[in-house]
């Protein structure tokens, strides 16, 4: 969109899964809409890029989650994406001896017994940090950890019980060989973006409401609210008058921060497709490693947690540089020479992330719907982090937009 229009029906803040979601949901509905977006492109933490002629990369989210309830399935097939349902590397796809059977089979029965703990602690309705779960002096505690920085962005002490217990996982995971990104830029582009068009202030004060951006104010009788939880809980994004409750619940709902890298690999073939690469390290501060996603020439990393901060904090380069030295640790010296950074993602020192998804804090389970209830039928609120039970995820996200859209179309007496 060339010019940003100086009044419109509805005004989404933030092209990402959720905004595109709720523009989609409000096409047919005779209302104008624009979708305002701080970055010059869709998608916001969902972005593929092309890391080499022969590496397709996936910078942020890269798997669909719950395939067999996930949205974007369908509309992966509806756009023509291919869509990968082999079974994830994470499974039984070992590779090296970093790791022997012996203990993964120890490590697996201590998680399984952990994650029962954590459930039977929800059923008491037990608002408390994940970490009062773990089994005092079990040597697996620390890579229990660590996992949970992969899949929640964040450590167990940091993560509500009862907020673990409302995600549903169909343990179905799927991929877009094109890239989830790509997918959901594809999504996009039929709605009406204005990009480069960072929003600072939503006065909702008069009649209208007012919405300052960097390109310039324009005016709304509905406005849906899709940012991160950062932006919001940071005030980066400034309501008049304020909206403390919106504000605390997003400080209860802060985004974790999960960082992936992939490098080159030489010599590919001489490494399995599919692969999955980690050492029995006994530690939190630890990476996990994806060899050949897709038969690429390349070895993903991940990191989550605070270690994944203090790496970002460390510079650009860090978590490469980690990586190589771990998987060095892991086959050996001579597999440096084979390694060549091509990409690392920085999501808490993005400005318009500052994390990488919500996860809710102990007591703050409750908060997913302070976040997501409407303002005086007039301002509506969507996002992964105001979804119920899928947050984290795209789908999660896409689909709240569609709800938030609902509810502006319900309260305009609109089918």
């Amino acid at each position: 969109m060339s010019s940003l229009p100086s009044s419109v029906d509805v005004a989404i803040i933030g092209a990402g899964a959720a905004g595109l979601g709720a523009a989609h949901a409000l096409q047919s509905s005779g209302l104008s809409v624009v979708v305002l977006e701080a970055r010059n492109r869709l998608g916001g933490r969902a972005w593929t890029v092309q890391a080499s002629s022969e590496v397709t990369f996936d910078v942020g989210c890269g798997w669909l989650h719950s395939a067999d309830r996930n949205s974007f399935v369908g509309i992966a097939k509806q756009l023509g994406f291919e869509v990968n349902k082999d079974l994830p590397p994470w499974r039984d796809r070992a590779f090296g001896n970093a790791f022997p059977q012996s203990q993964r089979d120890d490590f697996m029965r201590a998680m399984e017994a952990f994650y029962e703990r954590l459930w039977q602690a929800a059923q008491n309705g037990k608002d408390e940090p994940a970490s009062v779960s773990l089994e005092p002096g079990n040597r697996w505690n620390p890579m229990i950890d660590a996992v949970s920085s992969y899949i929640n962005g964040c450590e167990l002490k940091d993560m509500s019980t009862l907020d673990w217990d409302a995600y549903e996982d169909s343990d179905l995971n799927w991929r877009v060989r094109r890239g989830y990104g790509a997918l959901i830029a594809a999504y996009g582009a039929p709605c009406p973006v204005a990009l480069t068009c960072e929003v600072t202030l939503i006065d909702h004060s008069g009649r209208r409401i007012r919405i300052e951006t960097s390109r310039g104010t324009l005016t709304a009788d509905k406005v849906i609210v899709t940012v991160p939880t950062n932006l919001i809980a940071d005030q980066a994004i400034r309501f008049a008058p304020a909206l403390p409750a919106k504000v605390d619940a997003a400080a209860g709902l802060p985004l974790g921060v999960d960082d992936k890298v992939t490098l080159a690999l030489g010599d590919a073939e001489a490494f399995p497709i599919e692969g999955n690469l980690r050492g029995a390290t006994m530690r939190t501060e630890m990476g996990t490693y994806h060899i050949r996603p897709f038969g690429q020439p390349c070895i993903e990393g991940f990191f989550g947690g605070s270690f994944a901060r203090a790496l970002e904090d460390a510079g650009a380069g860090a978590i490469a540089a980690q990586s190589i030295d771990e998987i060095a640790g892991f086959l050996g010296n001579d597999i440096r020479r084979k390694l060549k950074p091509l990409y690392e993602s920085r999501w808490a020192h993005d400005p318009f992330a500052r994390g990488s998804y919500s996860h809710a804090l102990p007591g703050h389970a409750g908060d997913r719907a302070v976040l997501a209830a409407p303002v005086d039928g007039r301002l509506f609120f969507a996002g992964e982090a105001t979804s119920p039970n899928f947050f984290t995820t795209a789908h999660g996200a896409r689909d709240s937009g569609e709800r938030a859209a609902k509810e502006v179309l319900g309260v305009l007496g609109k089918p």
